[in-house]
């Protein structure tokens, strides 16, 4: 059914296991926060949080893969809240994802720290004065760091995830020293996943970084995943995340 607000548009994720509502101007969610939830290793009766929510393409992706798993999503931006609820009622996942407003540098009291068995989040990619700065305030807000720089963002995440949990991060492949480095105070076994446009060991623009609380271990990088074939097309290991639903091993 078409939506009666002709500013917003209805679109489907996971081979239409959910459906997702957002604005056909400024950002709109593409396949990065499907592959940051698909890193996430849920299982049922896990808590998530999903940090910078925005329409919930993360939230609504992780609890359509993994049955009895229960999410939050946290955003600043009270109007992709309410378009989120939409979204997470149209996919018939309001009883496992509910969305709350709020500041990451100053949290609602219904997040506790360390109340969650995992922690996503697609931080904004681009350095508060780094390169151009869309015009749009959605758009803005979702791809340059605020007043929240990309340390607060893993500091928030980390004192979010109880011990032994996990921190999953999808960002610039550029700034994955960064990530790791400002998780590393907290959490180890740290694991880099780069993201390969067509081939393995070219041209990288995406990364995911994941680590577990209070784990000691040193990083490690794994091979990752190739997204495109040469035609472009998405390679079946892609289509099997993106459609299929299938879970991201790192």
């Amino acid at each position: 059914m078409p939506e009666a607000d002709s500013s917003i548009s209805r679109d489907s994720l996971l081979g239409g296991r959910v459906t997702l509502l957002q604005p056909r101007q400024g950002y709109r969610a593409a396949i990065d926060p499907v592959l940051l939830a698909a890193a996430v290793p849920a299982k049922s009766g896990d808590r998530v949080l999903d940090v910078g929510s925005g329409s919930g393409a993360a939230a609504l992706a992780l609890a359509a893969r993994v049955a009895g798993a229960r999410v939050v999503g946290l955003d600043a931006d009270r109007a992709m809240i309410r378009l989120a609820e939409r979204s997470a009622a149209a996919s018939r996942l309001a009883d496992r994802v509910e969305f709350v407003a709020g500041d990451l540098l100053s949290p609602p009291s219904a997040l506790r720290p360390a109340g969650f068995d995992h922690v996503m989040a697609n931080p904004p990619y681009t350095p508060a004065g780094g390169g151009n700065t869309p015009a749009e305030a959605g758009k803005r807000a979702a791809t340059v760091e605020g007043r929240a720089t990309l340390a607060d963002w893993l500091a928030f995440a980390l004192a979010m995830v109880r011990p032994g949990g996990t921190v999953t991060v999808i960002h610039r492949f550029d700034r994955r020293g960064e990530v790791t480095a400002g998780i590393a105070d907290g959490a180890g076994d740290a694991v880099v996943f780069p993201l390969w446009p067509k081939r393995q060991g070219q041209g990288a623009k995406r990364v995911i970084v994941q680590a577990t609380k209070g784990a000691t271990g040193a990083t490690r990088t794994a091979a990752g995943l190739v997204l495109h074939r040469a035609d472009s097309g998405y390679t079946a290991e892609a289509e099997a995340v993106l459609r299929g639903a299938r879970a991201l091993k790192l």
